[in-house]
């Protein structure tokens, strides 16, 4: 990261010679030779016009993006607004209920959106680039504090009055050039980390698939299994289906102790919550959905609470096997082989017939011991550089955010 931000920094960054105080408490200091001007006296509202021949959009973290016009009935559709491209799209609905998506968006694109939403055009010459990163801090730093009535909306009136600073169009334009080309910077970093990311996580799942499939050593003689998509096995593993390696149970329809939301780790099907009761296991489990979402998903539990109702499985009182091997094979196999094979329909379900008998390769209990300590010591390391990862995005996400702010409200000077 620290090689990114030299790159990002080959021009330093300086300040202003001077500055003044702006009076608005989310722009603090701004340049001397900045004026600050009111929303309404930058932008318009836009009159509502309507063209079902547009596709319809919709606003998501910033960006005005497509939705599929099949899944809006014509009705709804021949209520909706116009919005052409280089028009600002506000989102102006509920801002109590989502704190963290981005509300306001630069259109690149000419649609029809719900009418519930703000459409601004510019009413004096702007770089429509520069308020793109303008309006982003506005939106993050002091929209969400606005609007009114129990489900806080915002109307035009809400924002009219807002102050914003207003800078030299040449200045507006270098500004956004420069935020244009480095935050690009910074979100081609991400990318490589986050591809780098799912290339470890892929490495570790081919590592544990053959270590719990084929063993640790590759030069012991092999033999049929007898299921066609096992396939070859170490000569002398077992199969058994799964029923003979453990007690499988579901949850219960009663409702003591009921969760209206599921508040254990754990997936829950919320909207029956009737079903859903909070169980709490002394020893080990594996848990996986008959239904919904998780289906096919395994989660391993020692000792732990968790949401438990009528179509998820339990397995405990492991036989034969290690509960955490068990769970290793089944996260490995269970998804693709039960998904498409016989459970899979028009909604994916696992009935109990099928988890009964699906088939279990099982080395000795001893060498299960030795696959699990690999797999646990291989596991924690590529944990550890997935870990690392994960914090150089955020802290190059951390500095993209530093950056714009410093940048857009003129904190720093790169112009």
């Amino acid at each position: 990261m620290e090689a990114v931000k030299k790159r990002l920094n080959e021009n330093s960054l300086q300040r202003y010679p001077s500055y003044k105080d702006s009076g608005v408490e989310w722009l603090g200091e701004i340049p001397e030779h900045w004026e600050l001007k009111r929303f309404k006296h930058l932008f318009k509202e836009k009159k509502i016009t309507h063209n079902i021949e547009l596709n319809s959009g919709s606003i998501s973290f910033g960006k005005v993006v497509y939705k599929d016009d099949e899944k809006v009935p014509l009705a709804t559709k021949k209520s909706y607004q116009v919005l052409n491209k280089g028009e600002f799209l506000i989102n102006p609905l509920n801002l109590n209920y989502d704190l963290i998506s981005l509300r306001i968006a630069l259109s690149d694109k000419d649609v029809v959106v719900s009418s519930g939403y703000i459409i601004v055009q510019n009413a004096i010459e702007i770089s429509k680039s520069y308020f793109k990163w303008l309006l982003h801090i506005f939106d993050i730093a002091y929209m969400k504090t606005l609007g009114s009535g129990v489900r806080q909306t915002l109307s035009f009136t809400h924002i009219a009055n807002s102050e914003l600073v207003f800078l030299p169009i040449q200045e507006q334009t270098a500004i956004a050039t420069f935020l244009d080309d480095k935050t690009q910077k910074i979100q081609e970093a991400i990318k490589i980390k986050e591809q780098q990311i799912a290339l470890l996580k892929e490495r570790k799942q081919i590592l544990i698939h053959k270590a719990v499939t084929r063993g640790l050593d590759d030069s012991v003689p092999l033999k049929d299994s007898g299921v066609d998509w096992i396939g070859k096995i170490p000569e002398h593993w077992e199969v058994k289906r799964f029923k003979f390696t453990c007690d499988i149970t579901t949850g219960s329809k009663n409702t003591e102790d009921k969760v209206e939301n599921g508040k254990y780790p754990f997936y829950v099907r919320s909207q029956t919550p009737e079903k859903i009761n909070t169980y709490t296991f002394d020893g080990e489990a594996i848990l996986t959905a008959g239904d919904g979402a998780g289906v096919g998903k395994v989660f391993h539990y020692i000792n732990g609470k968790f949401d438990y109702h009528q179509r998820v499985y339990k397995f405990s009182s492991f036989r034969m096997v290690h509960g955490k091997f068990l769970f290793y094979y089944l996260r490995s196999e269970f998804f693709n082989v039960a998904l498409n094979g016989e459970a899979k329909s028009t909604v994916d379900s696992l009935r109990l017939p099928l988890i009964q008998n699906f088939m279990v390769t099982i080395p000795h209990y001893s060498e299960q011991k030795r696959i699990l300590e690999f797999i646990d010591s291989k596991s924690e390391k590529i944990n550890k550089t997935i870990s690392l990862k994960q914090e150089e995005i955020e802290k190059l996400k951390e500095y993209k955010s530093s950056l714009i702010n410093s940048v857009v409200t003129g904190k720093v000077k790169v112009c």
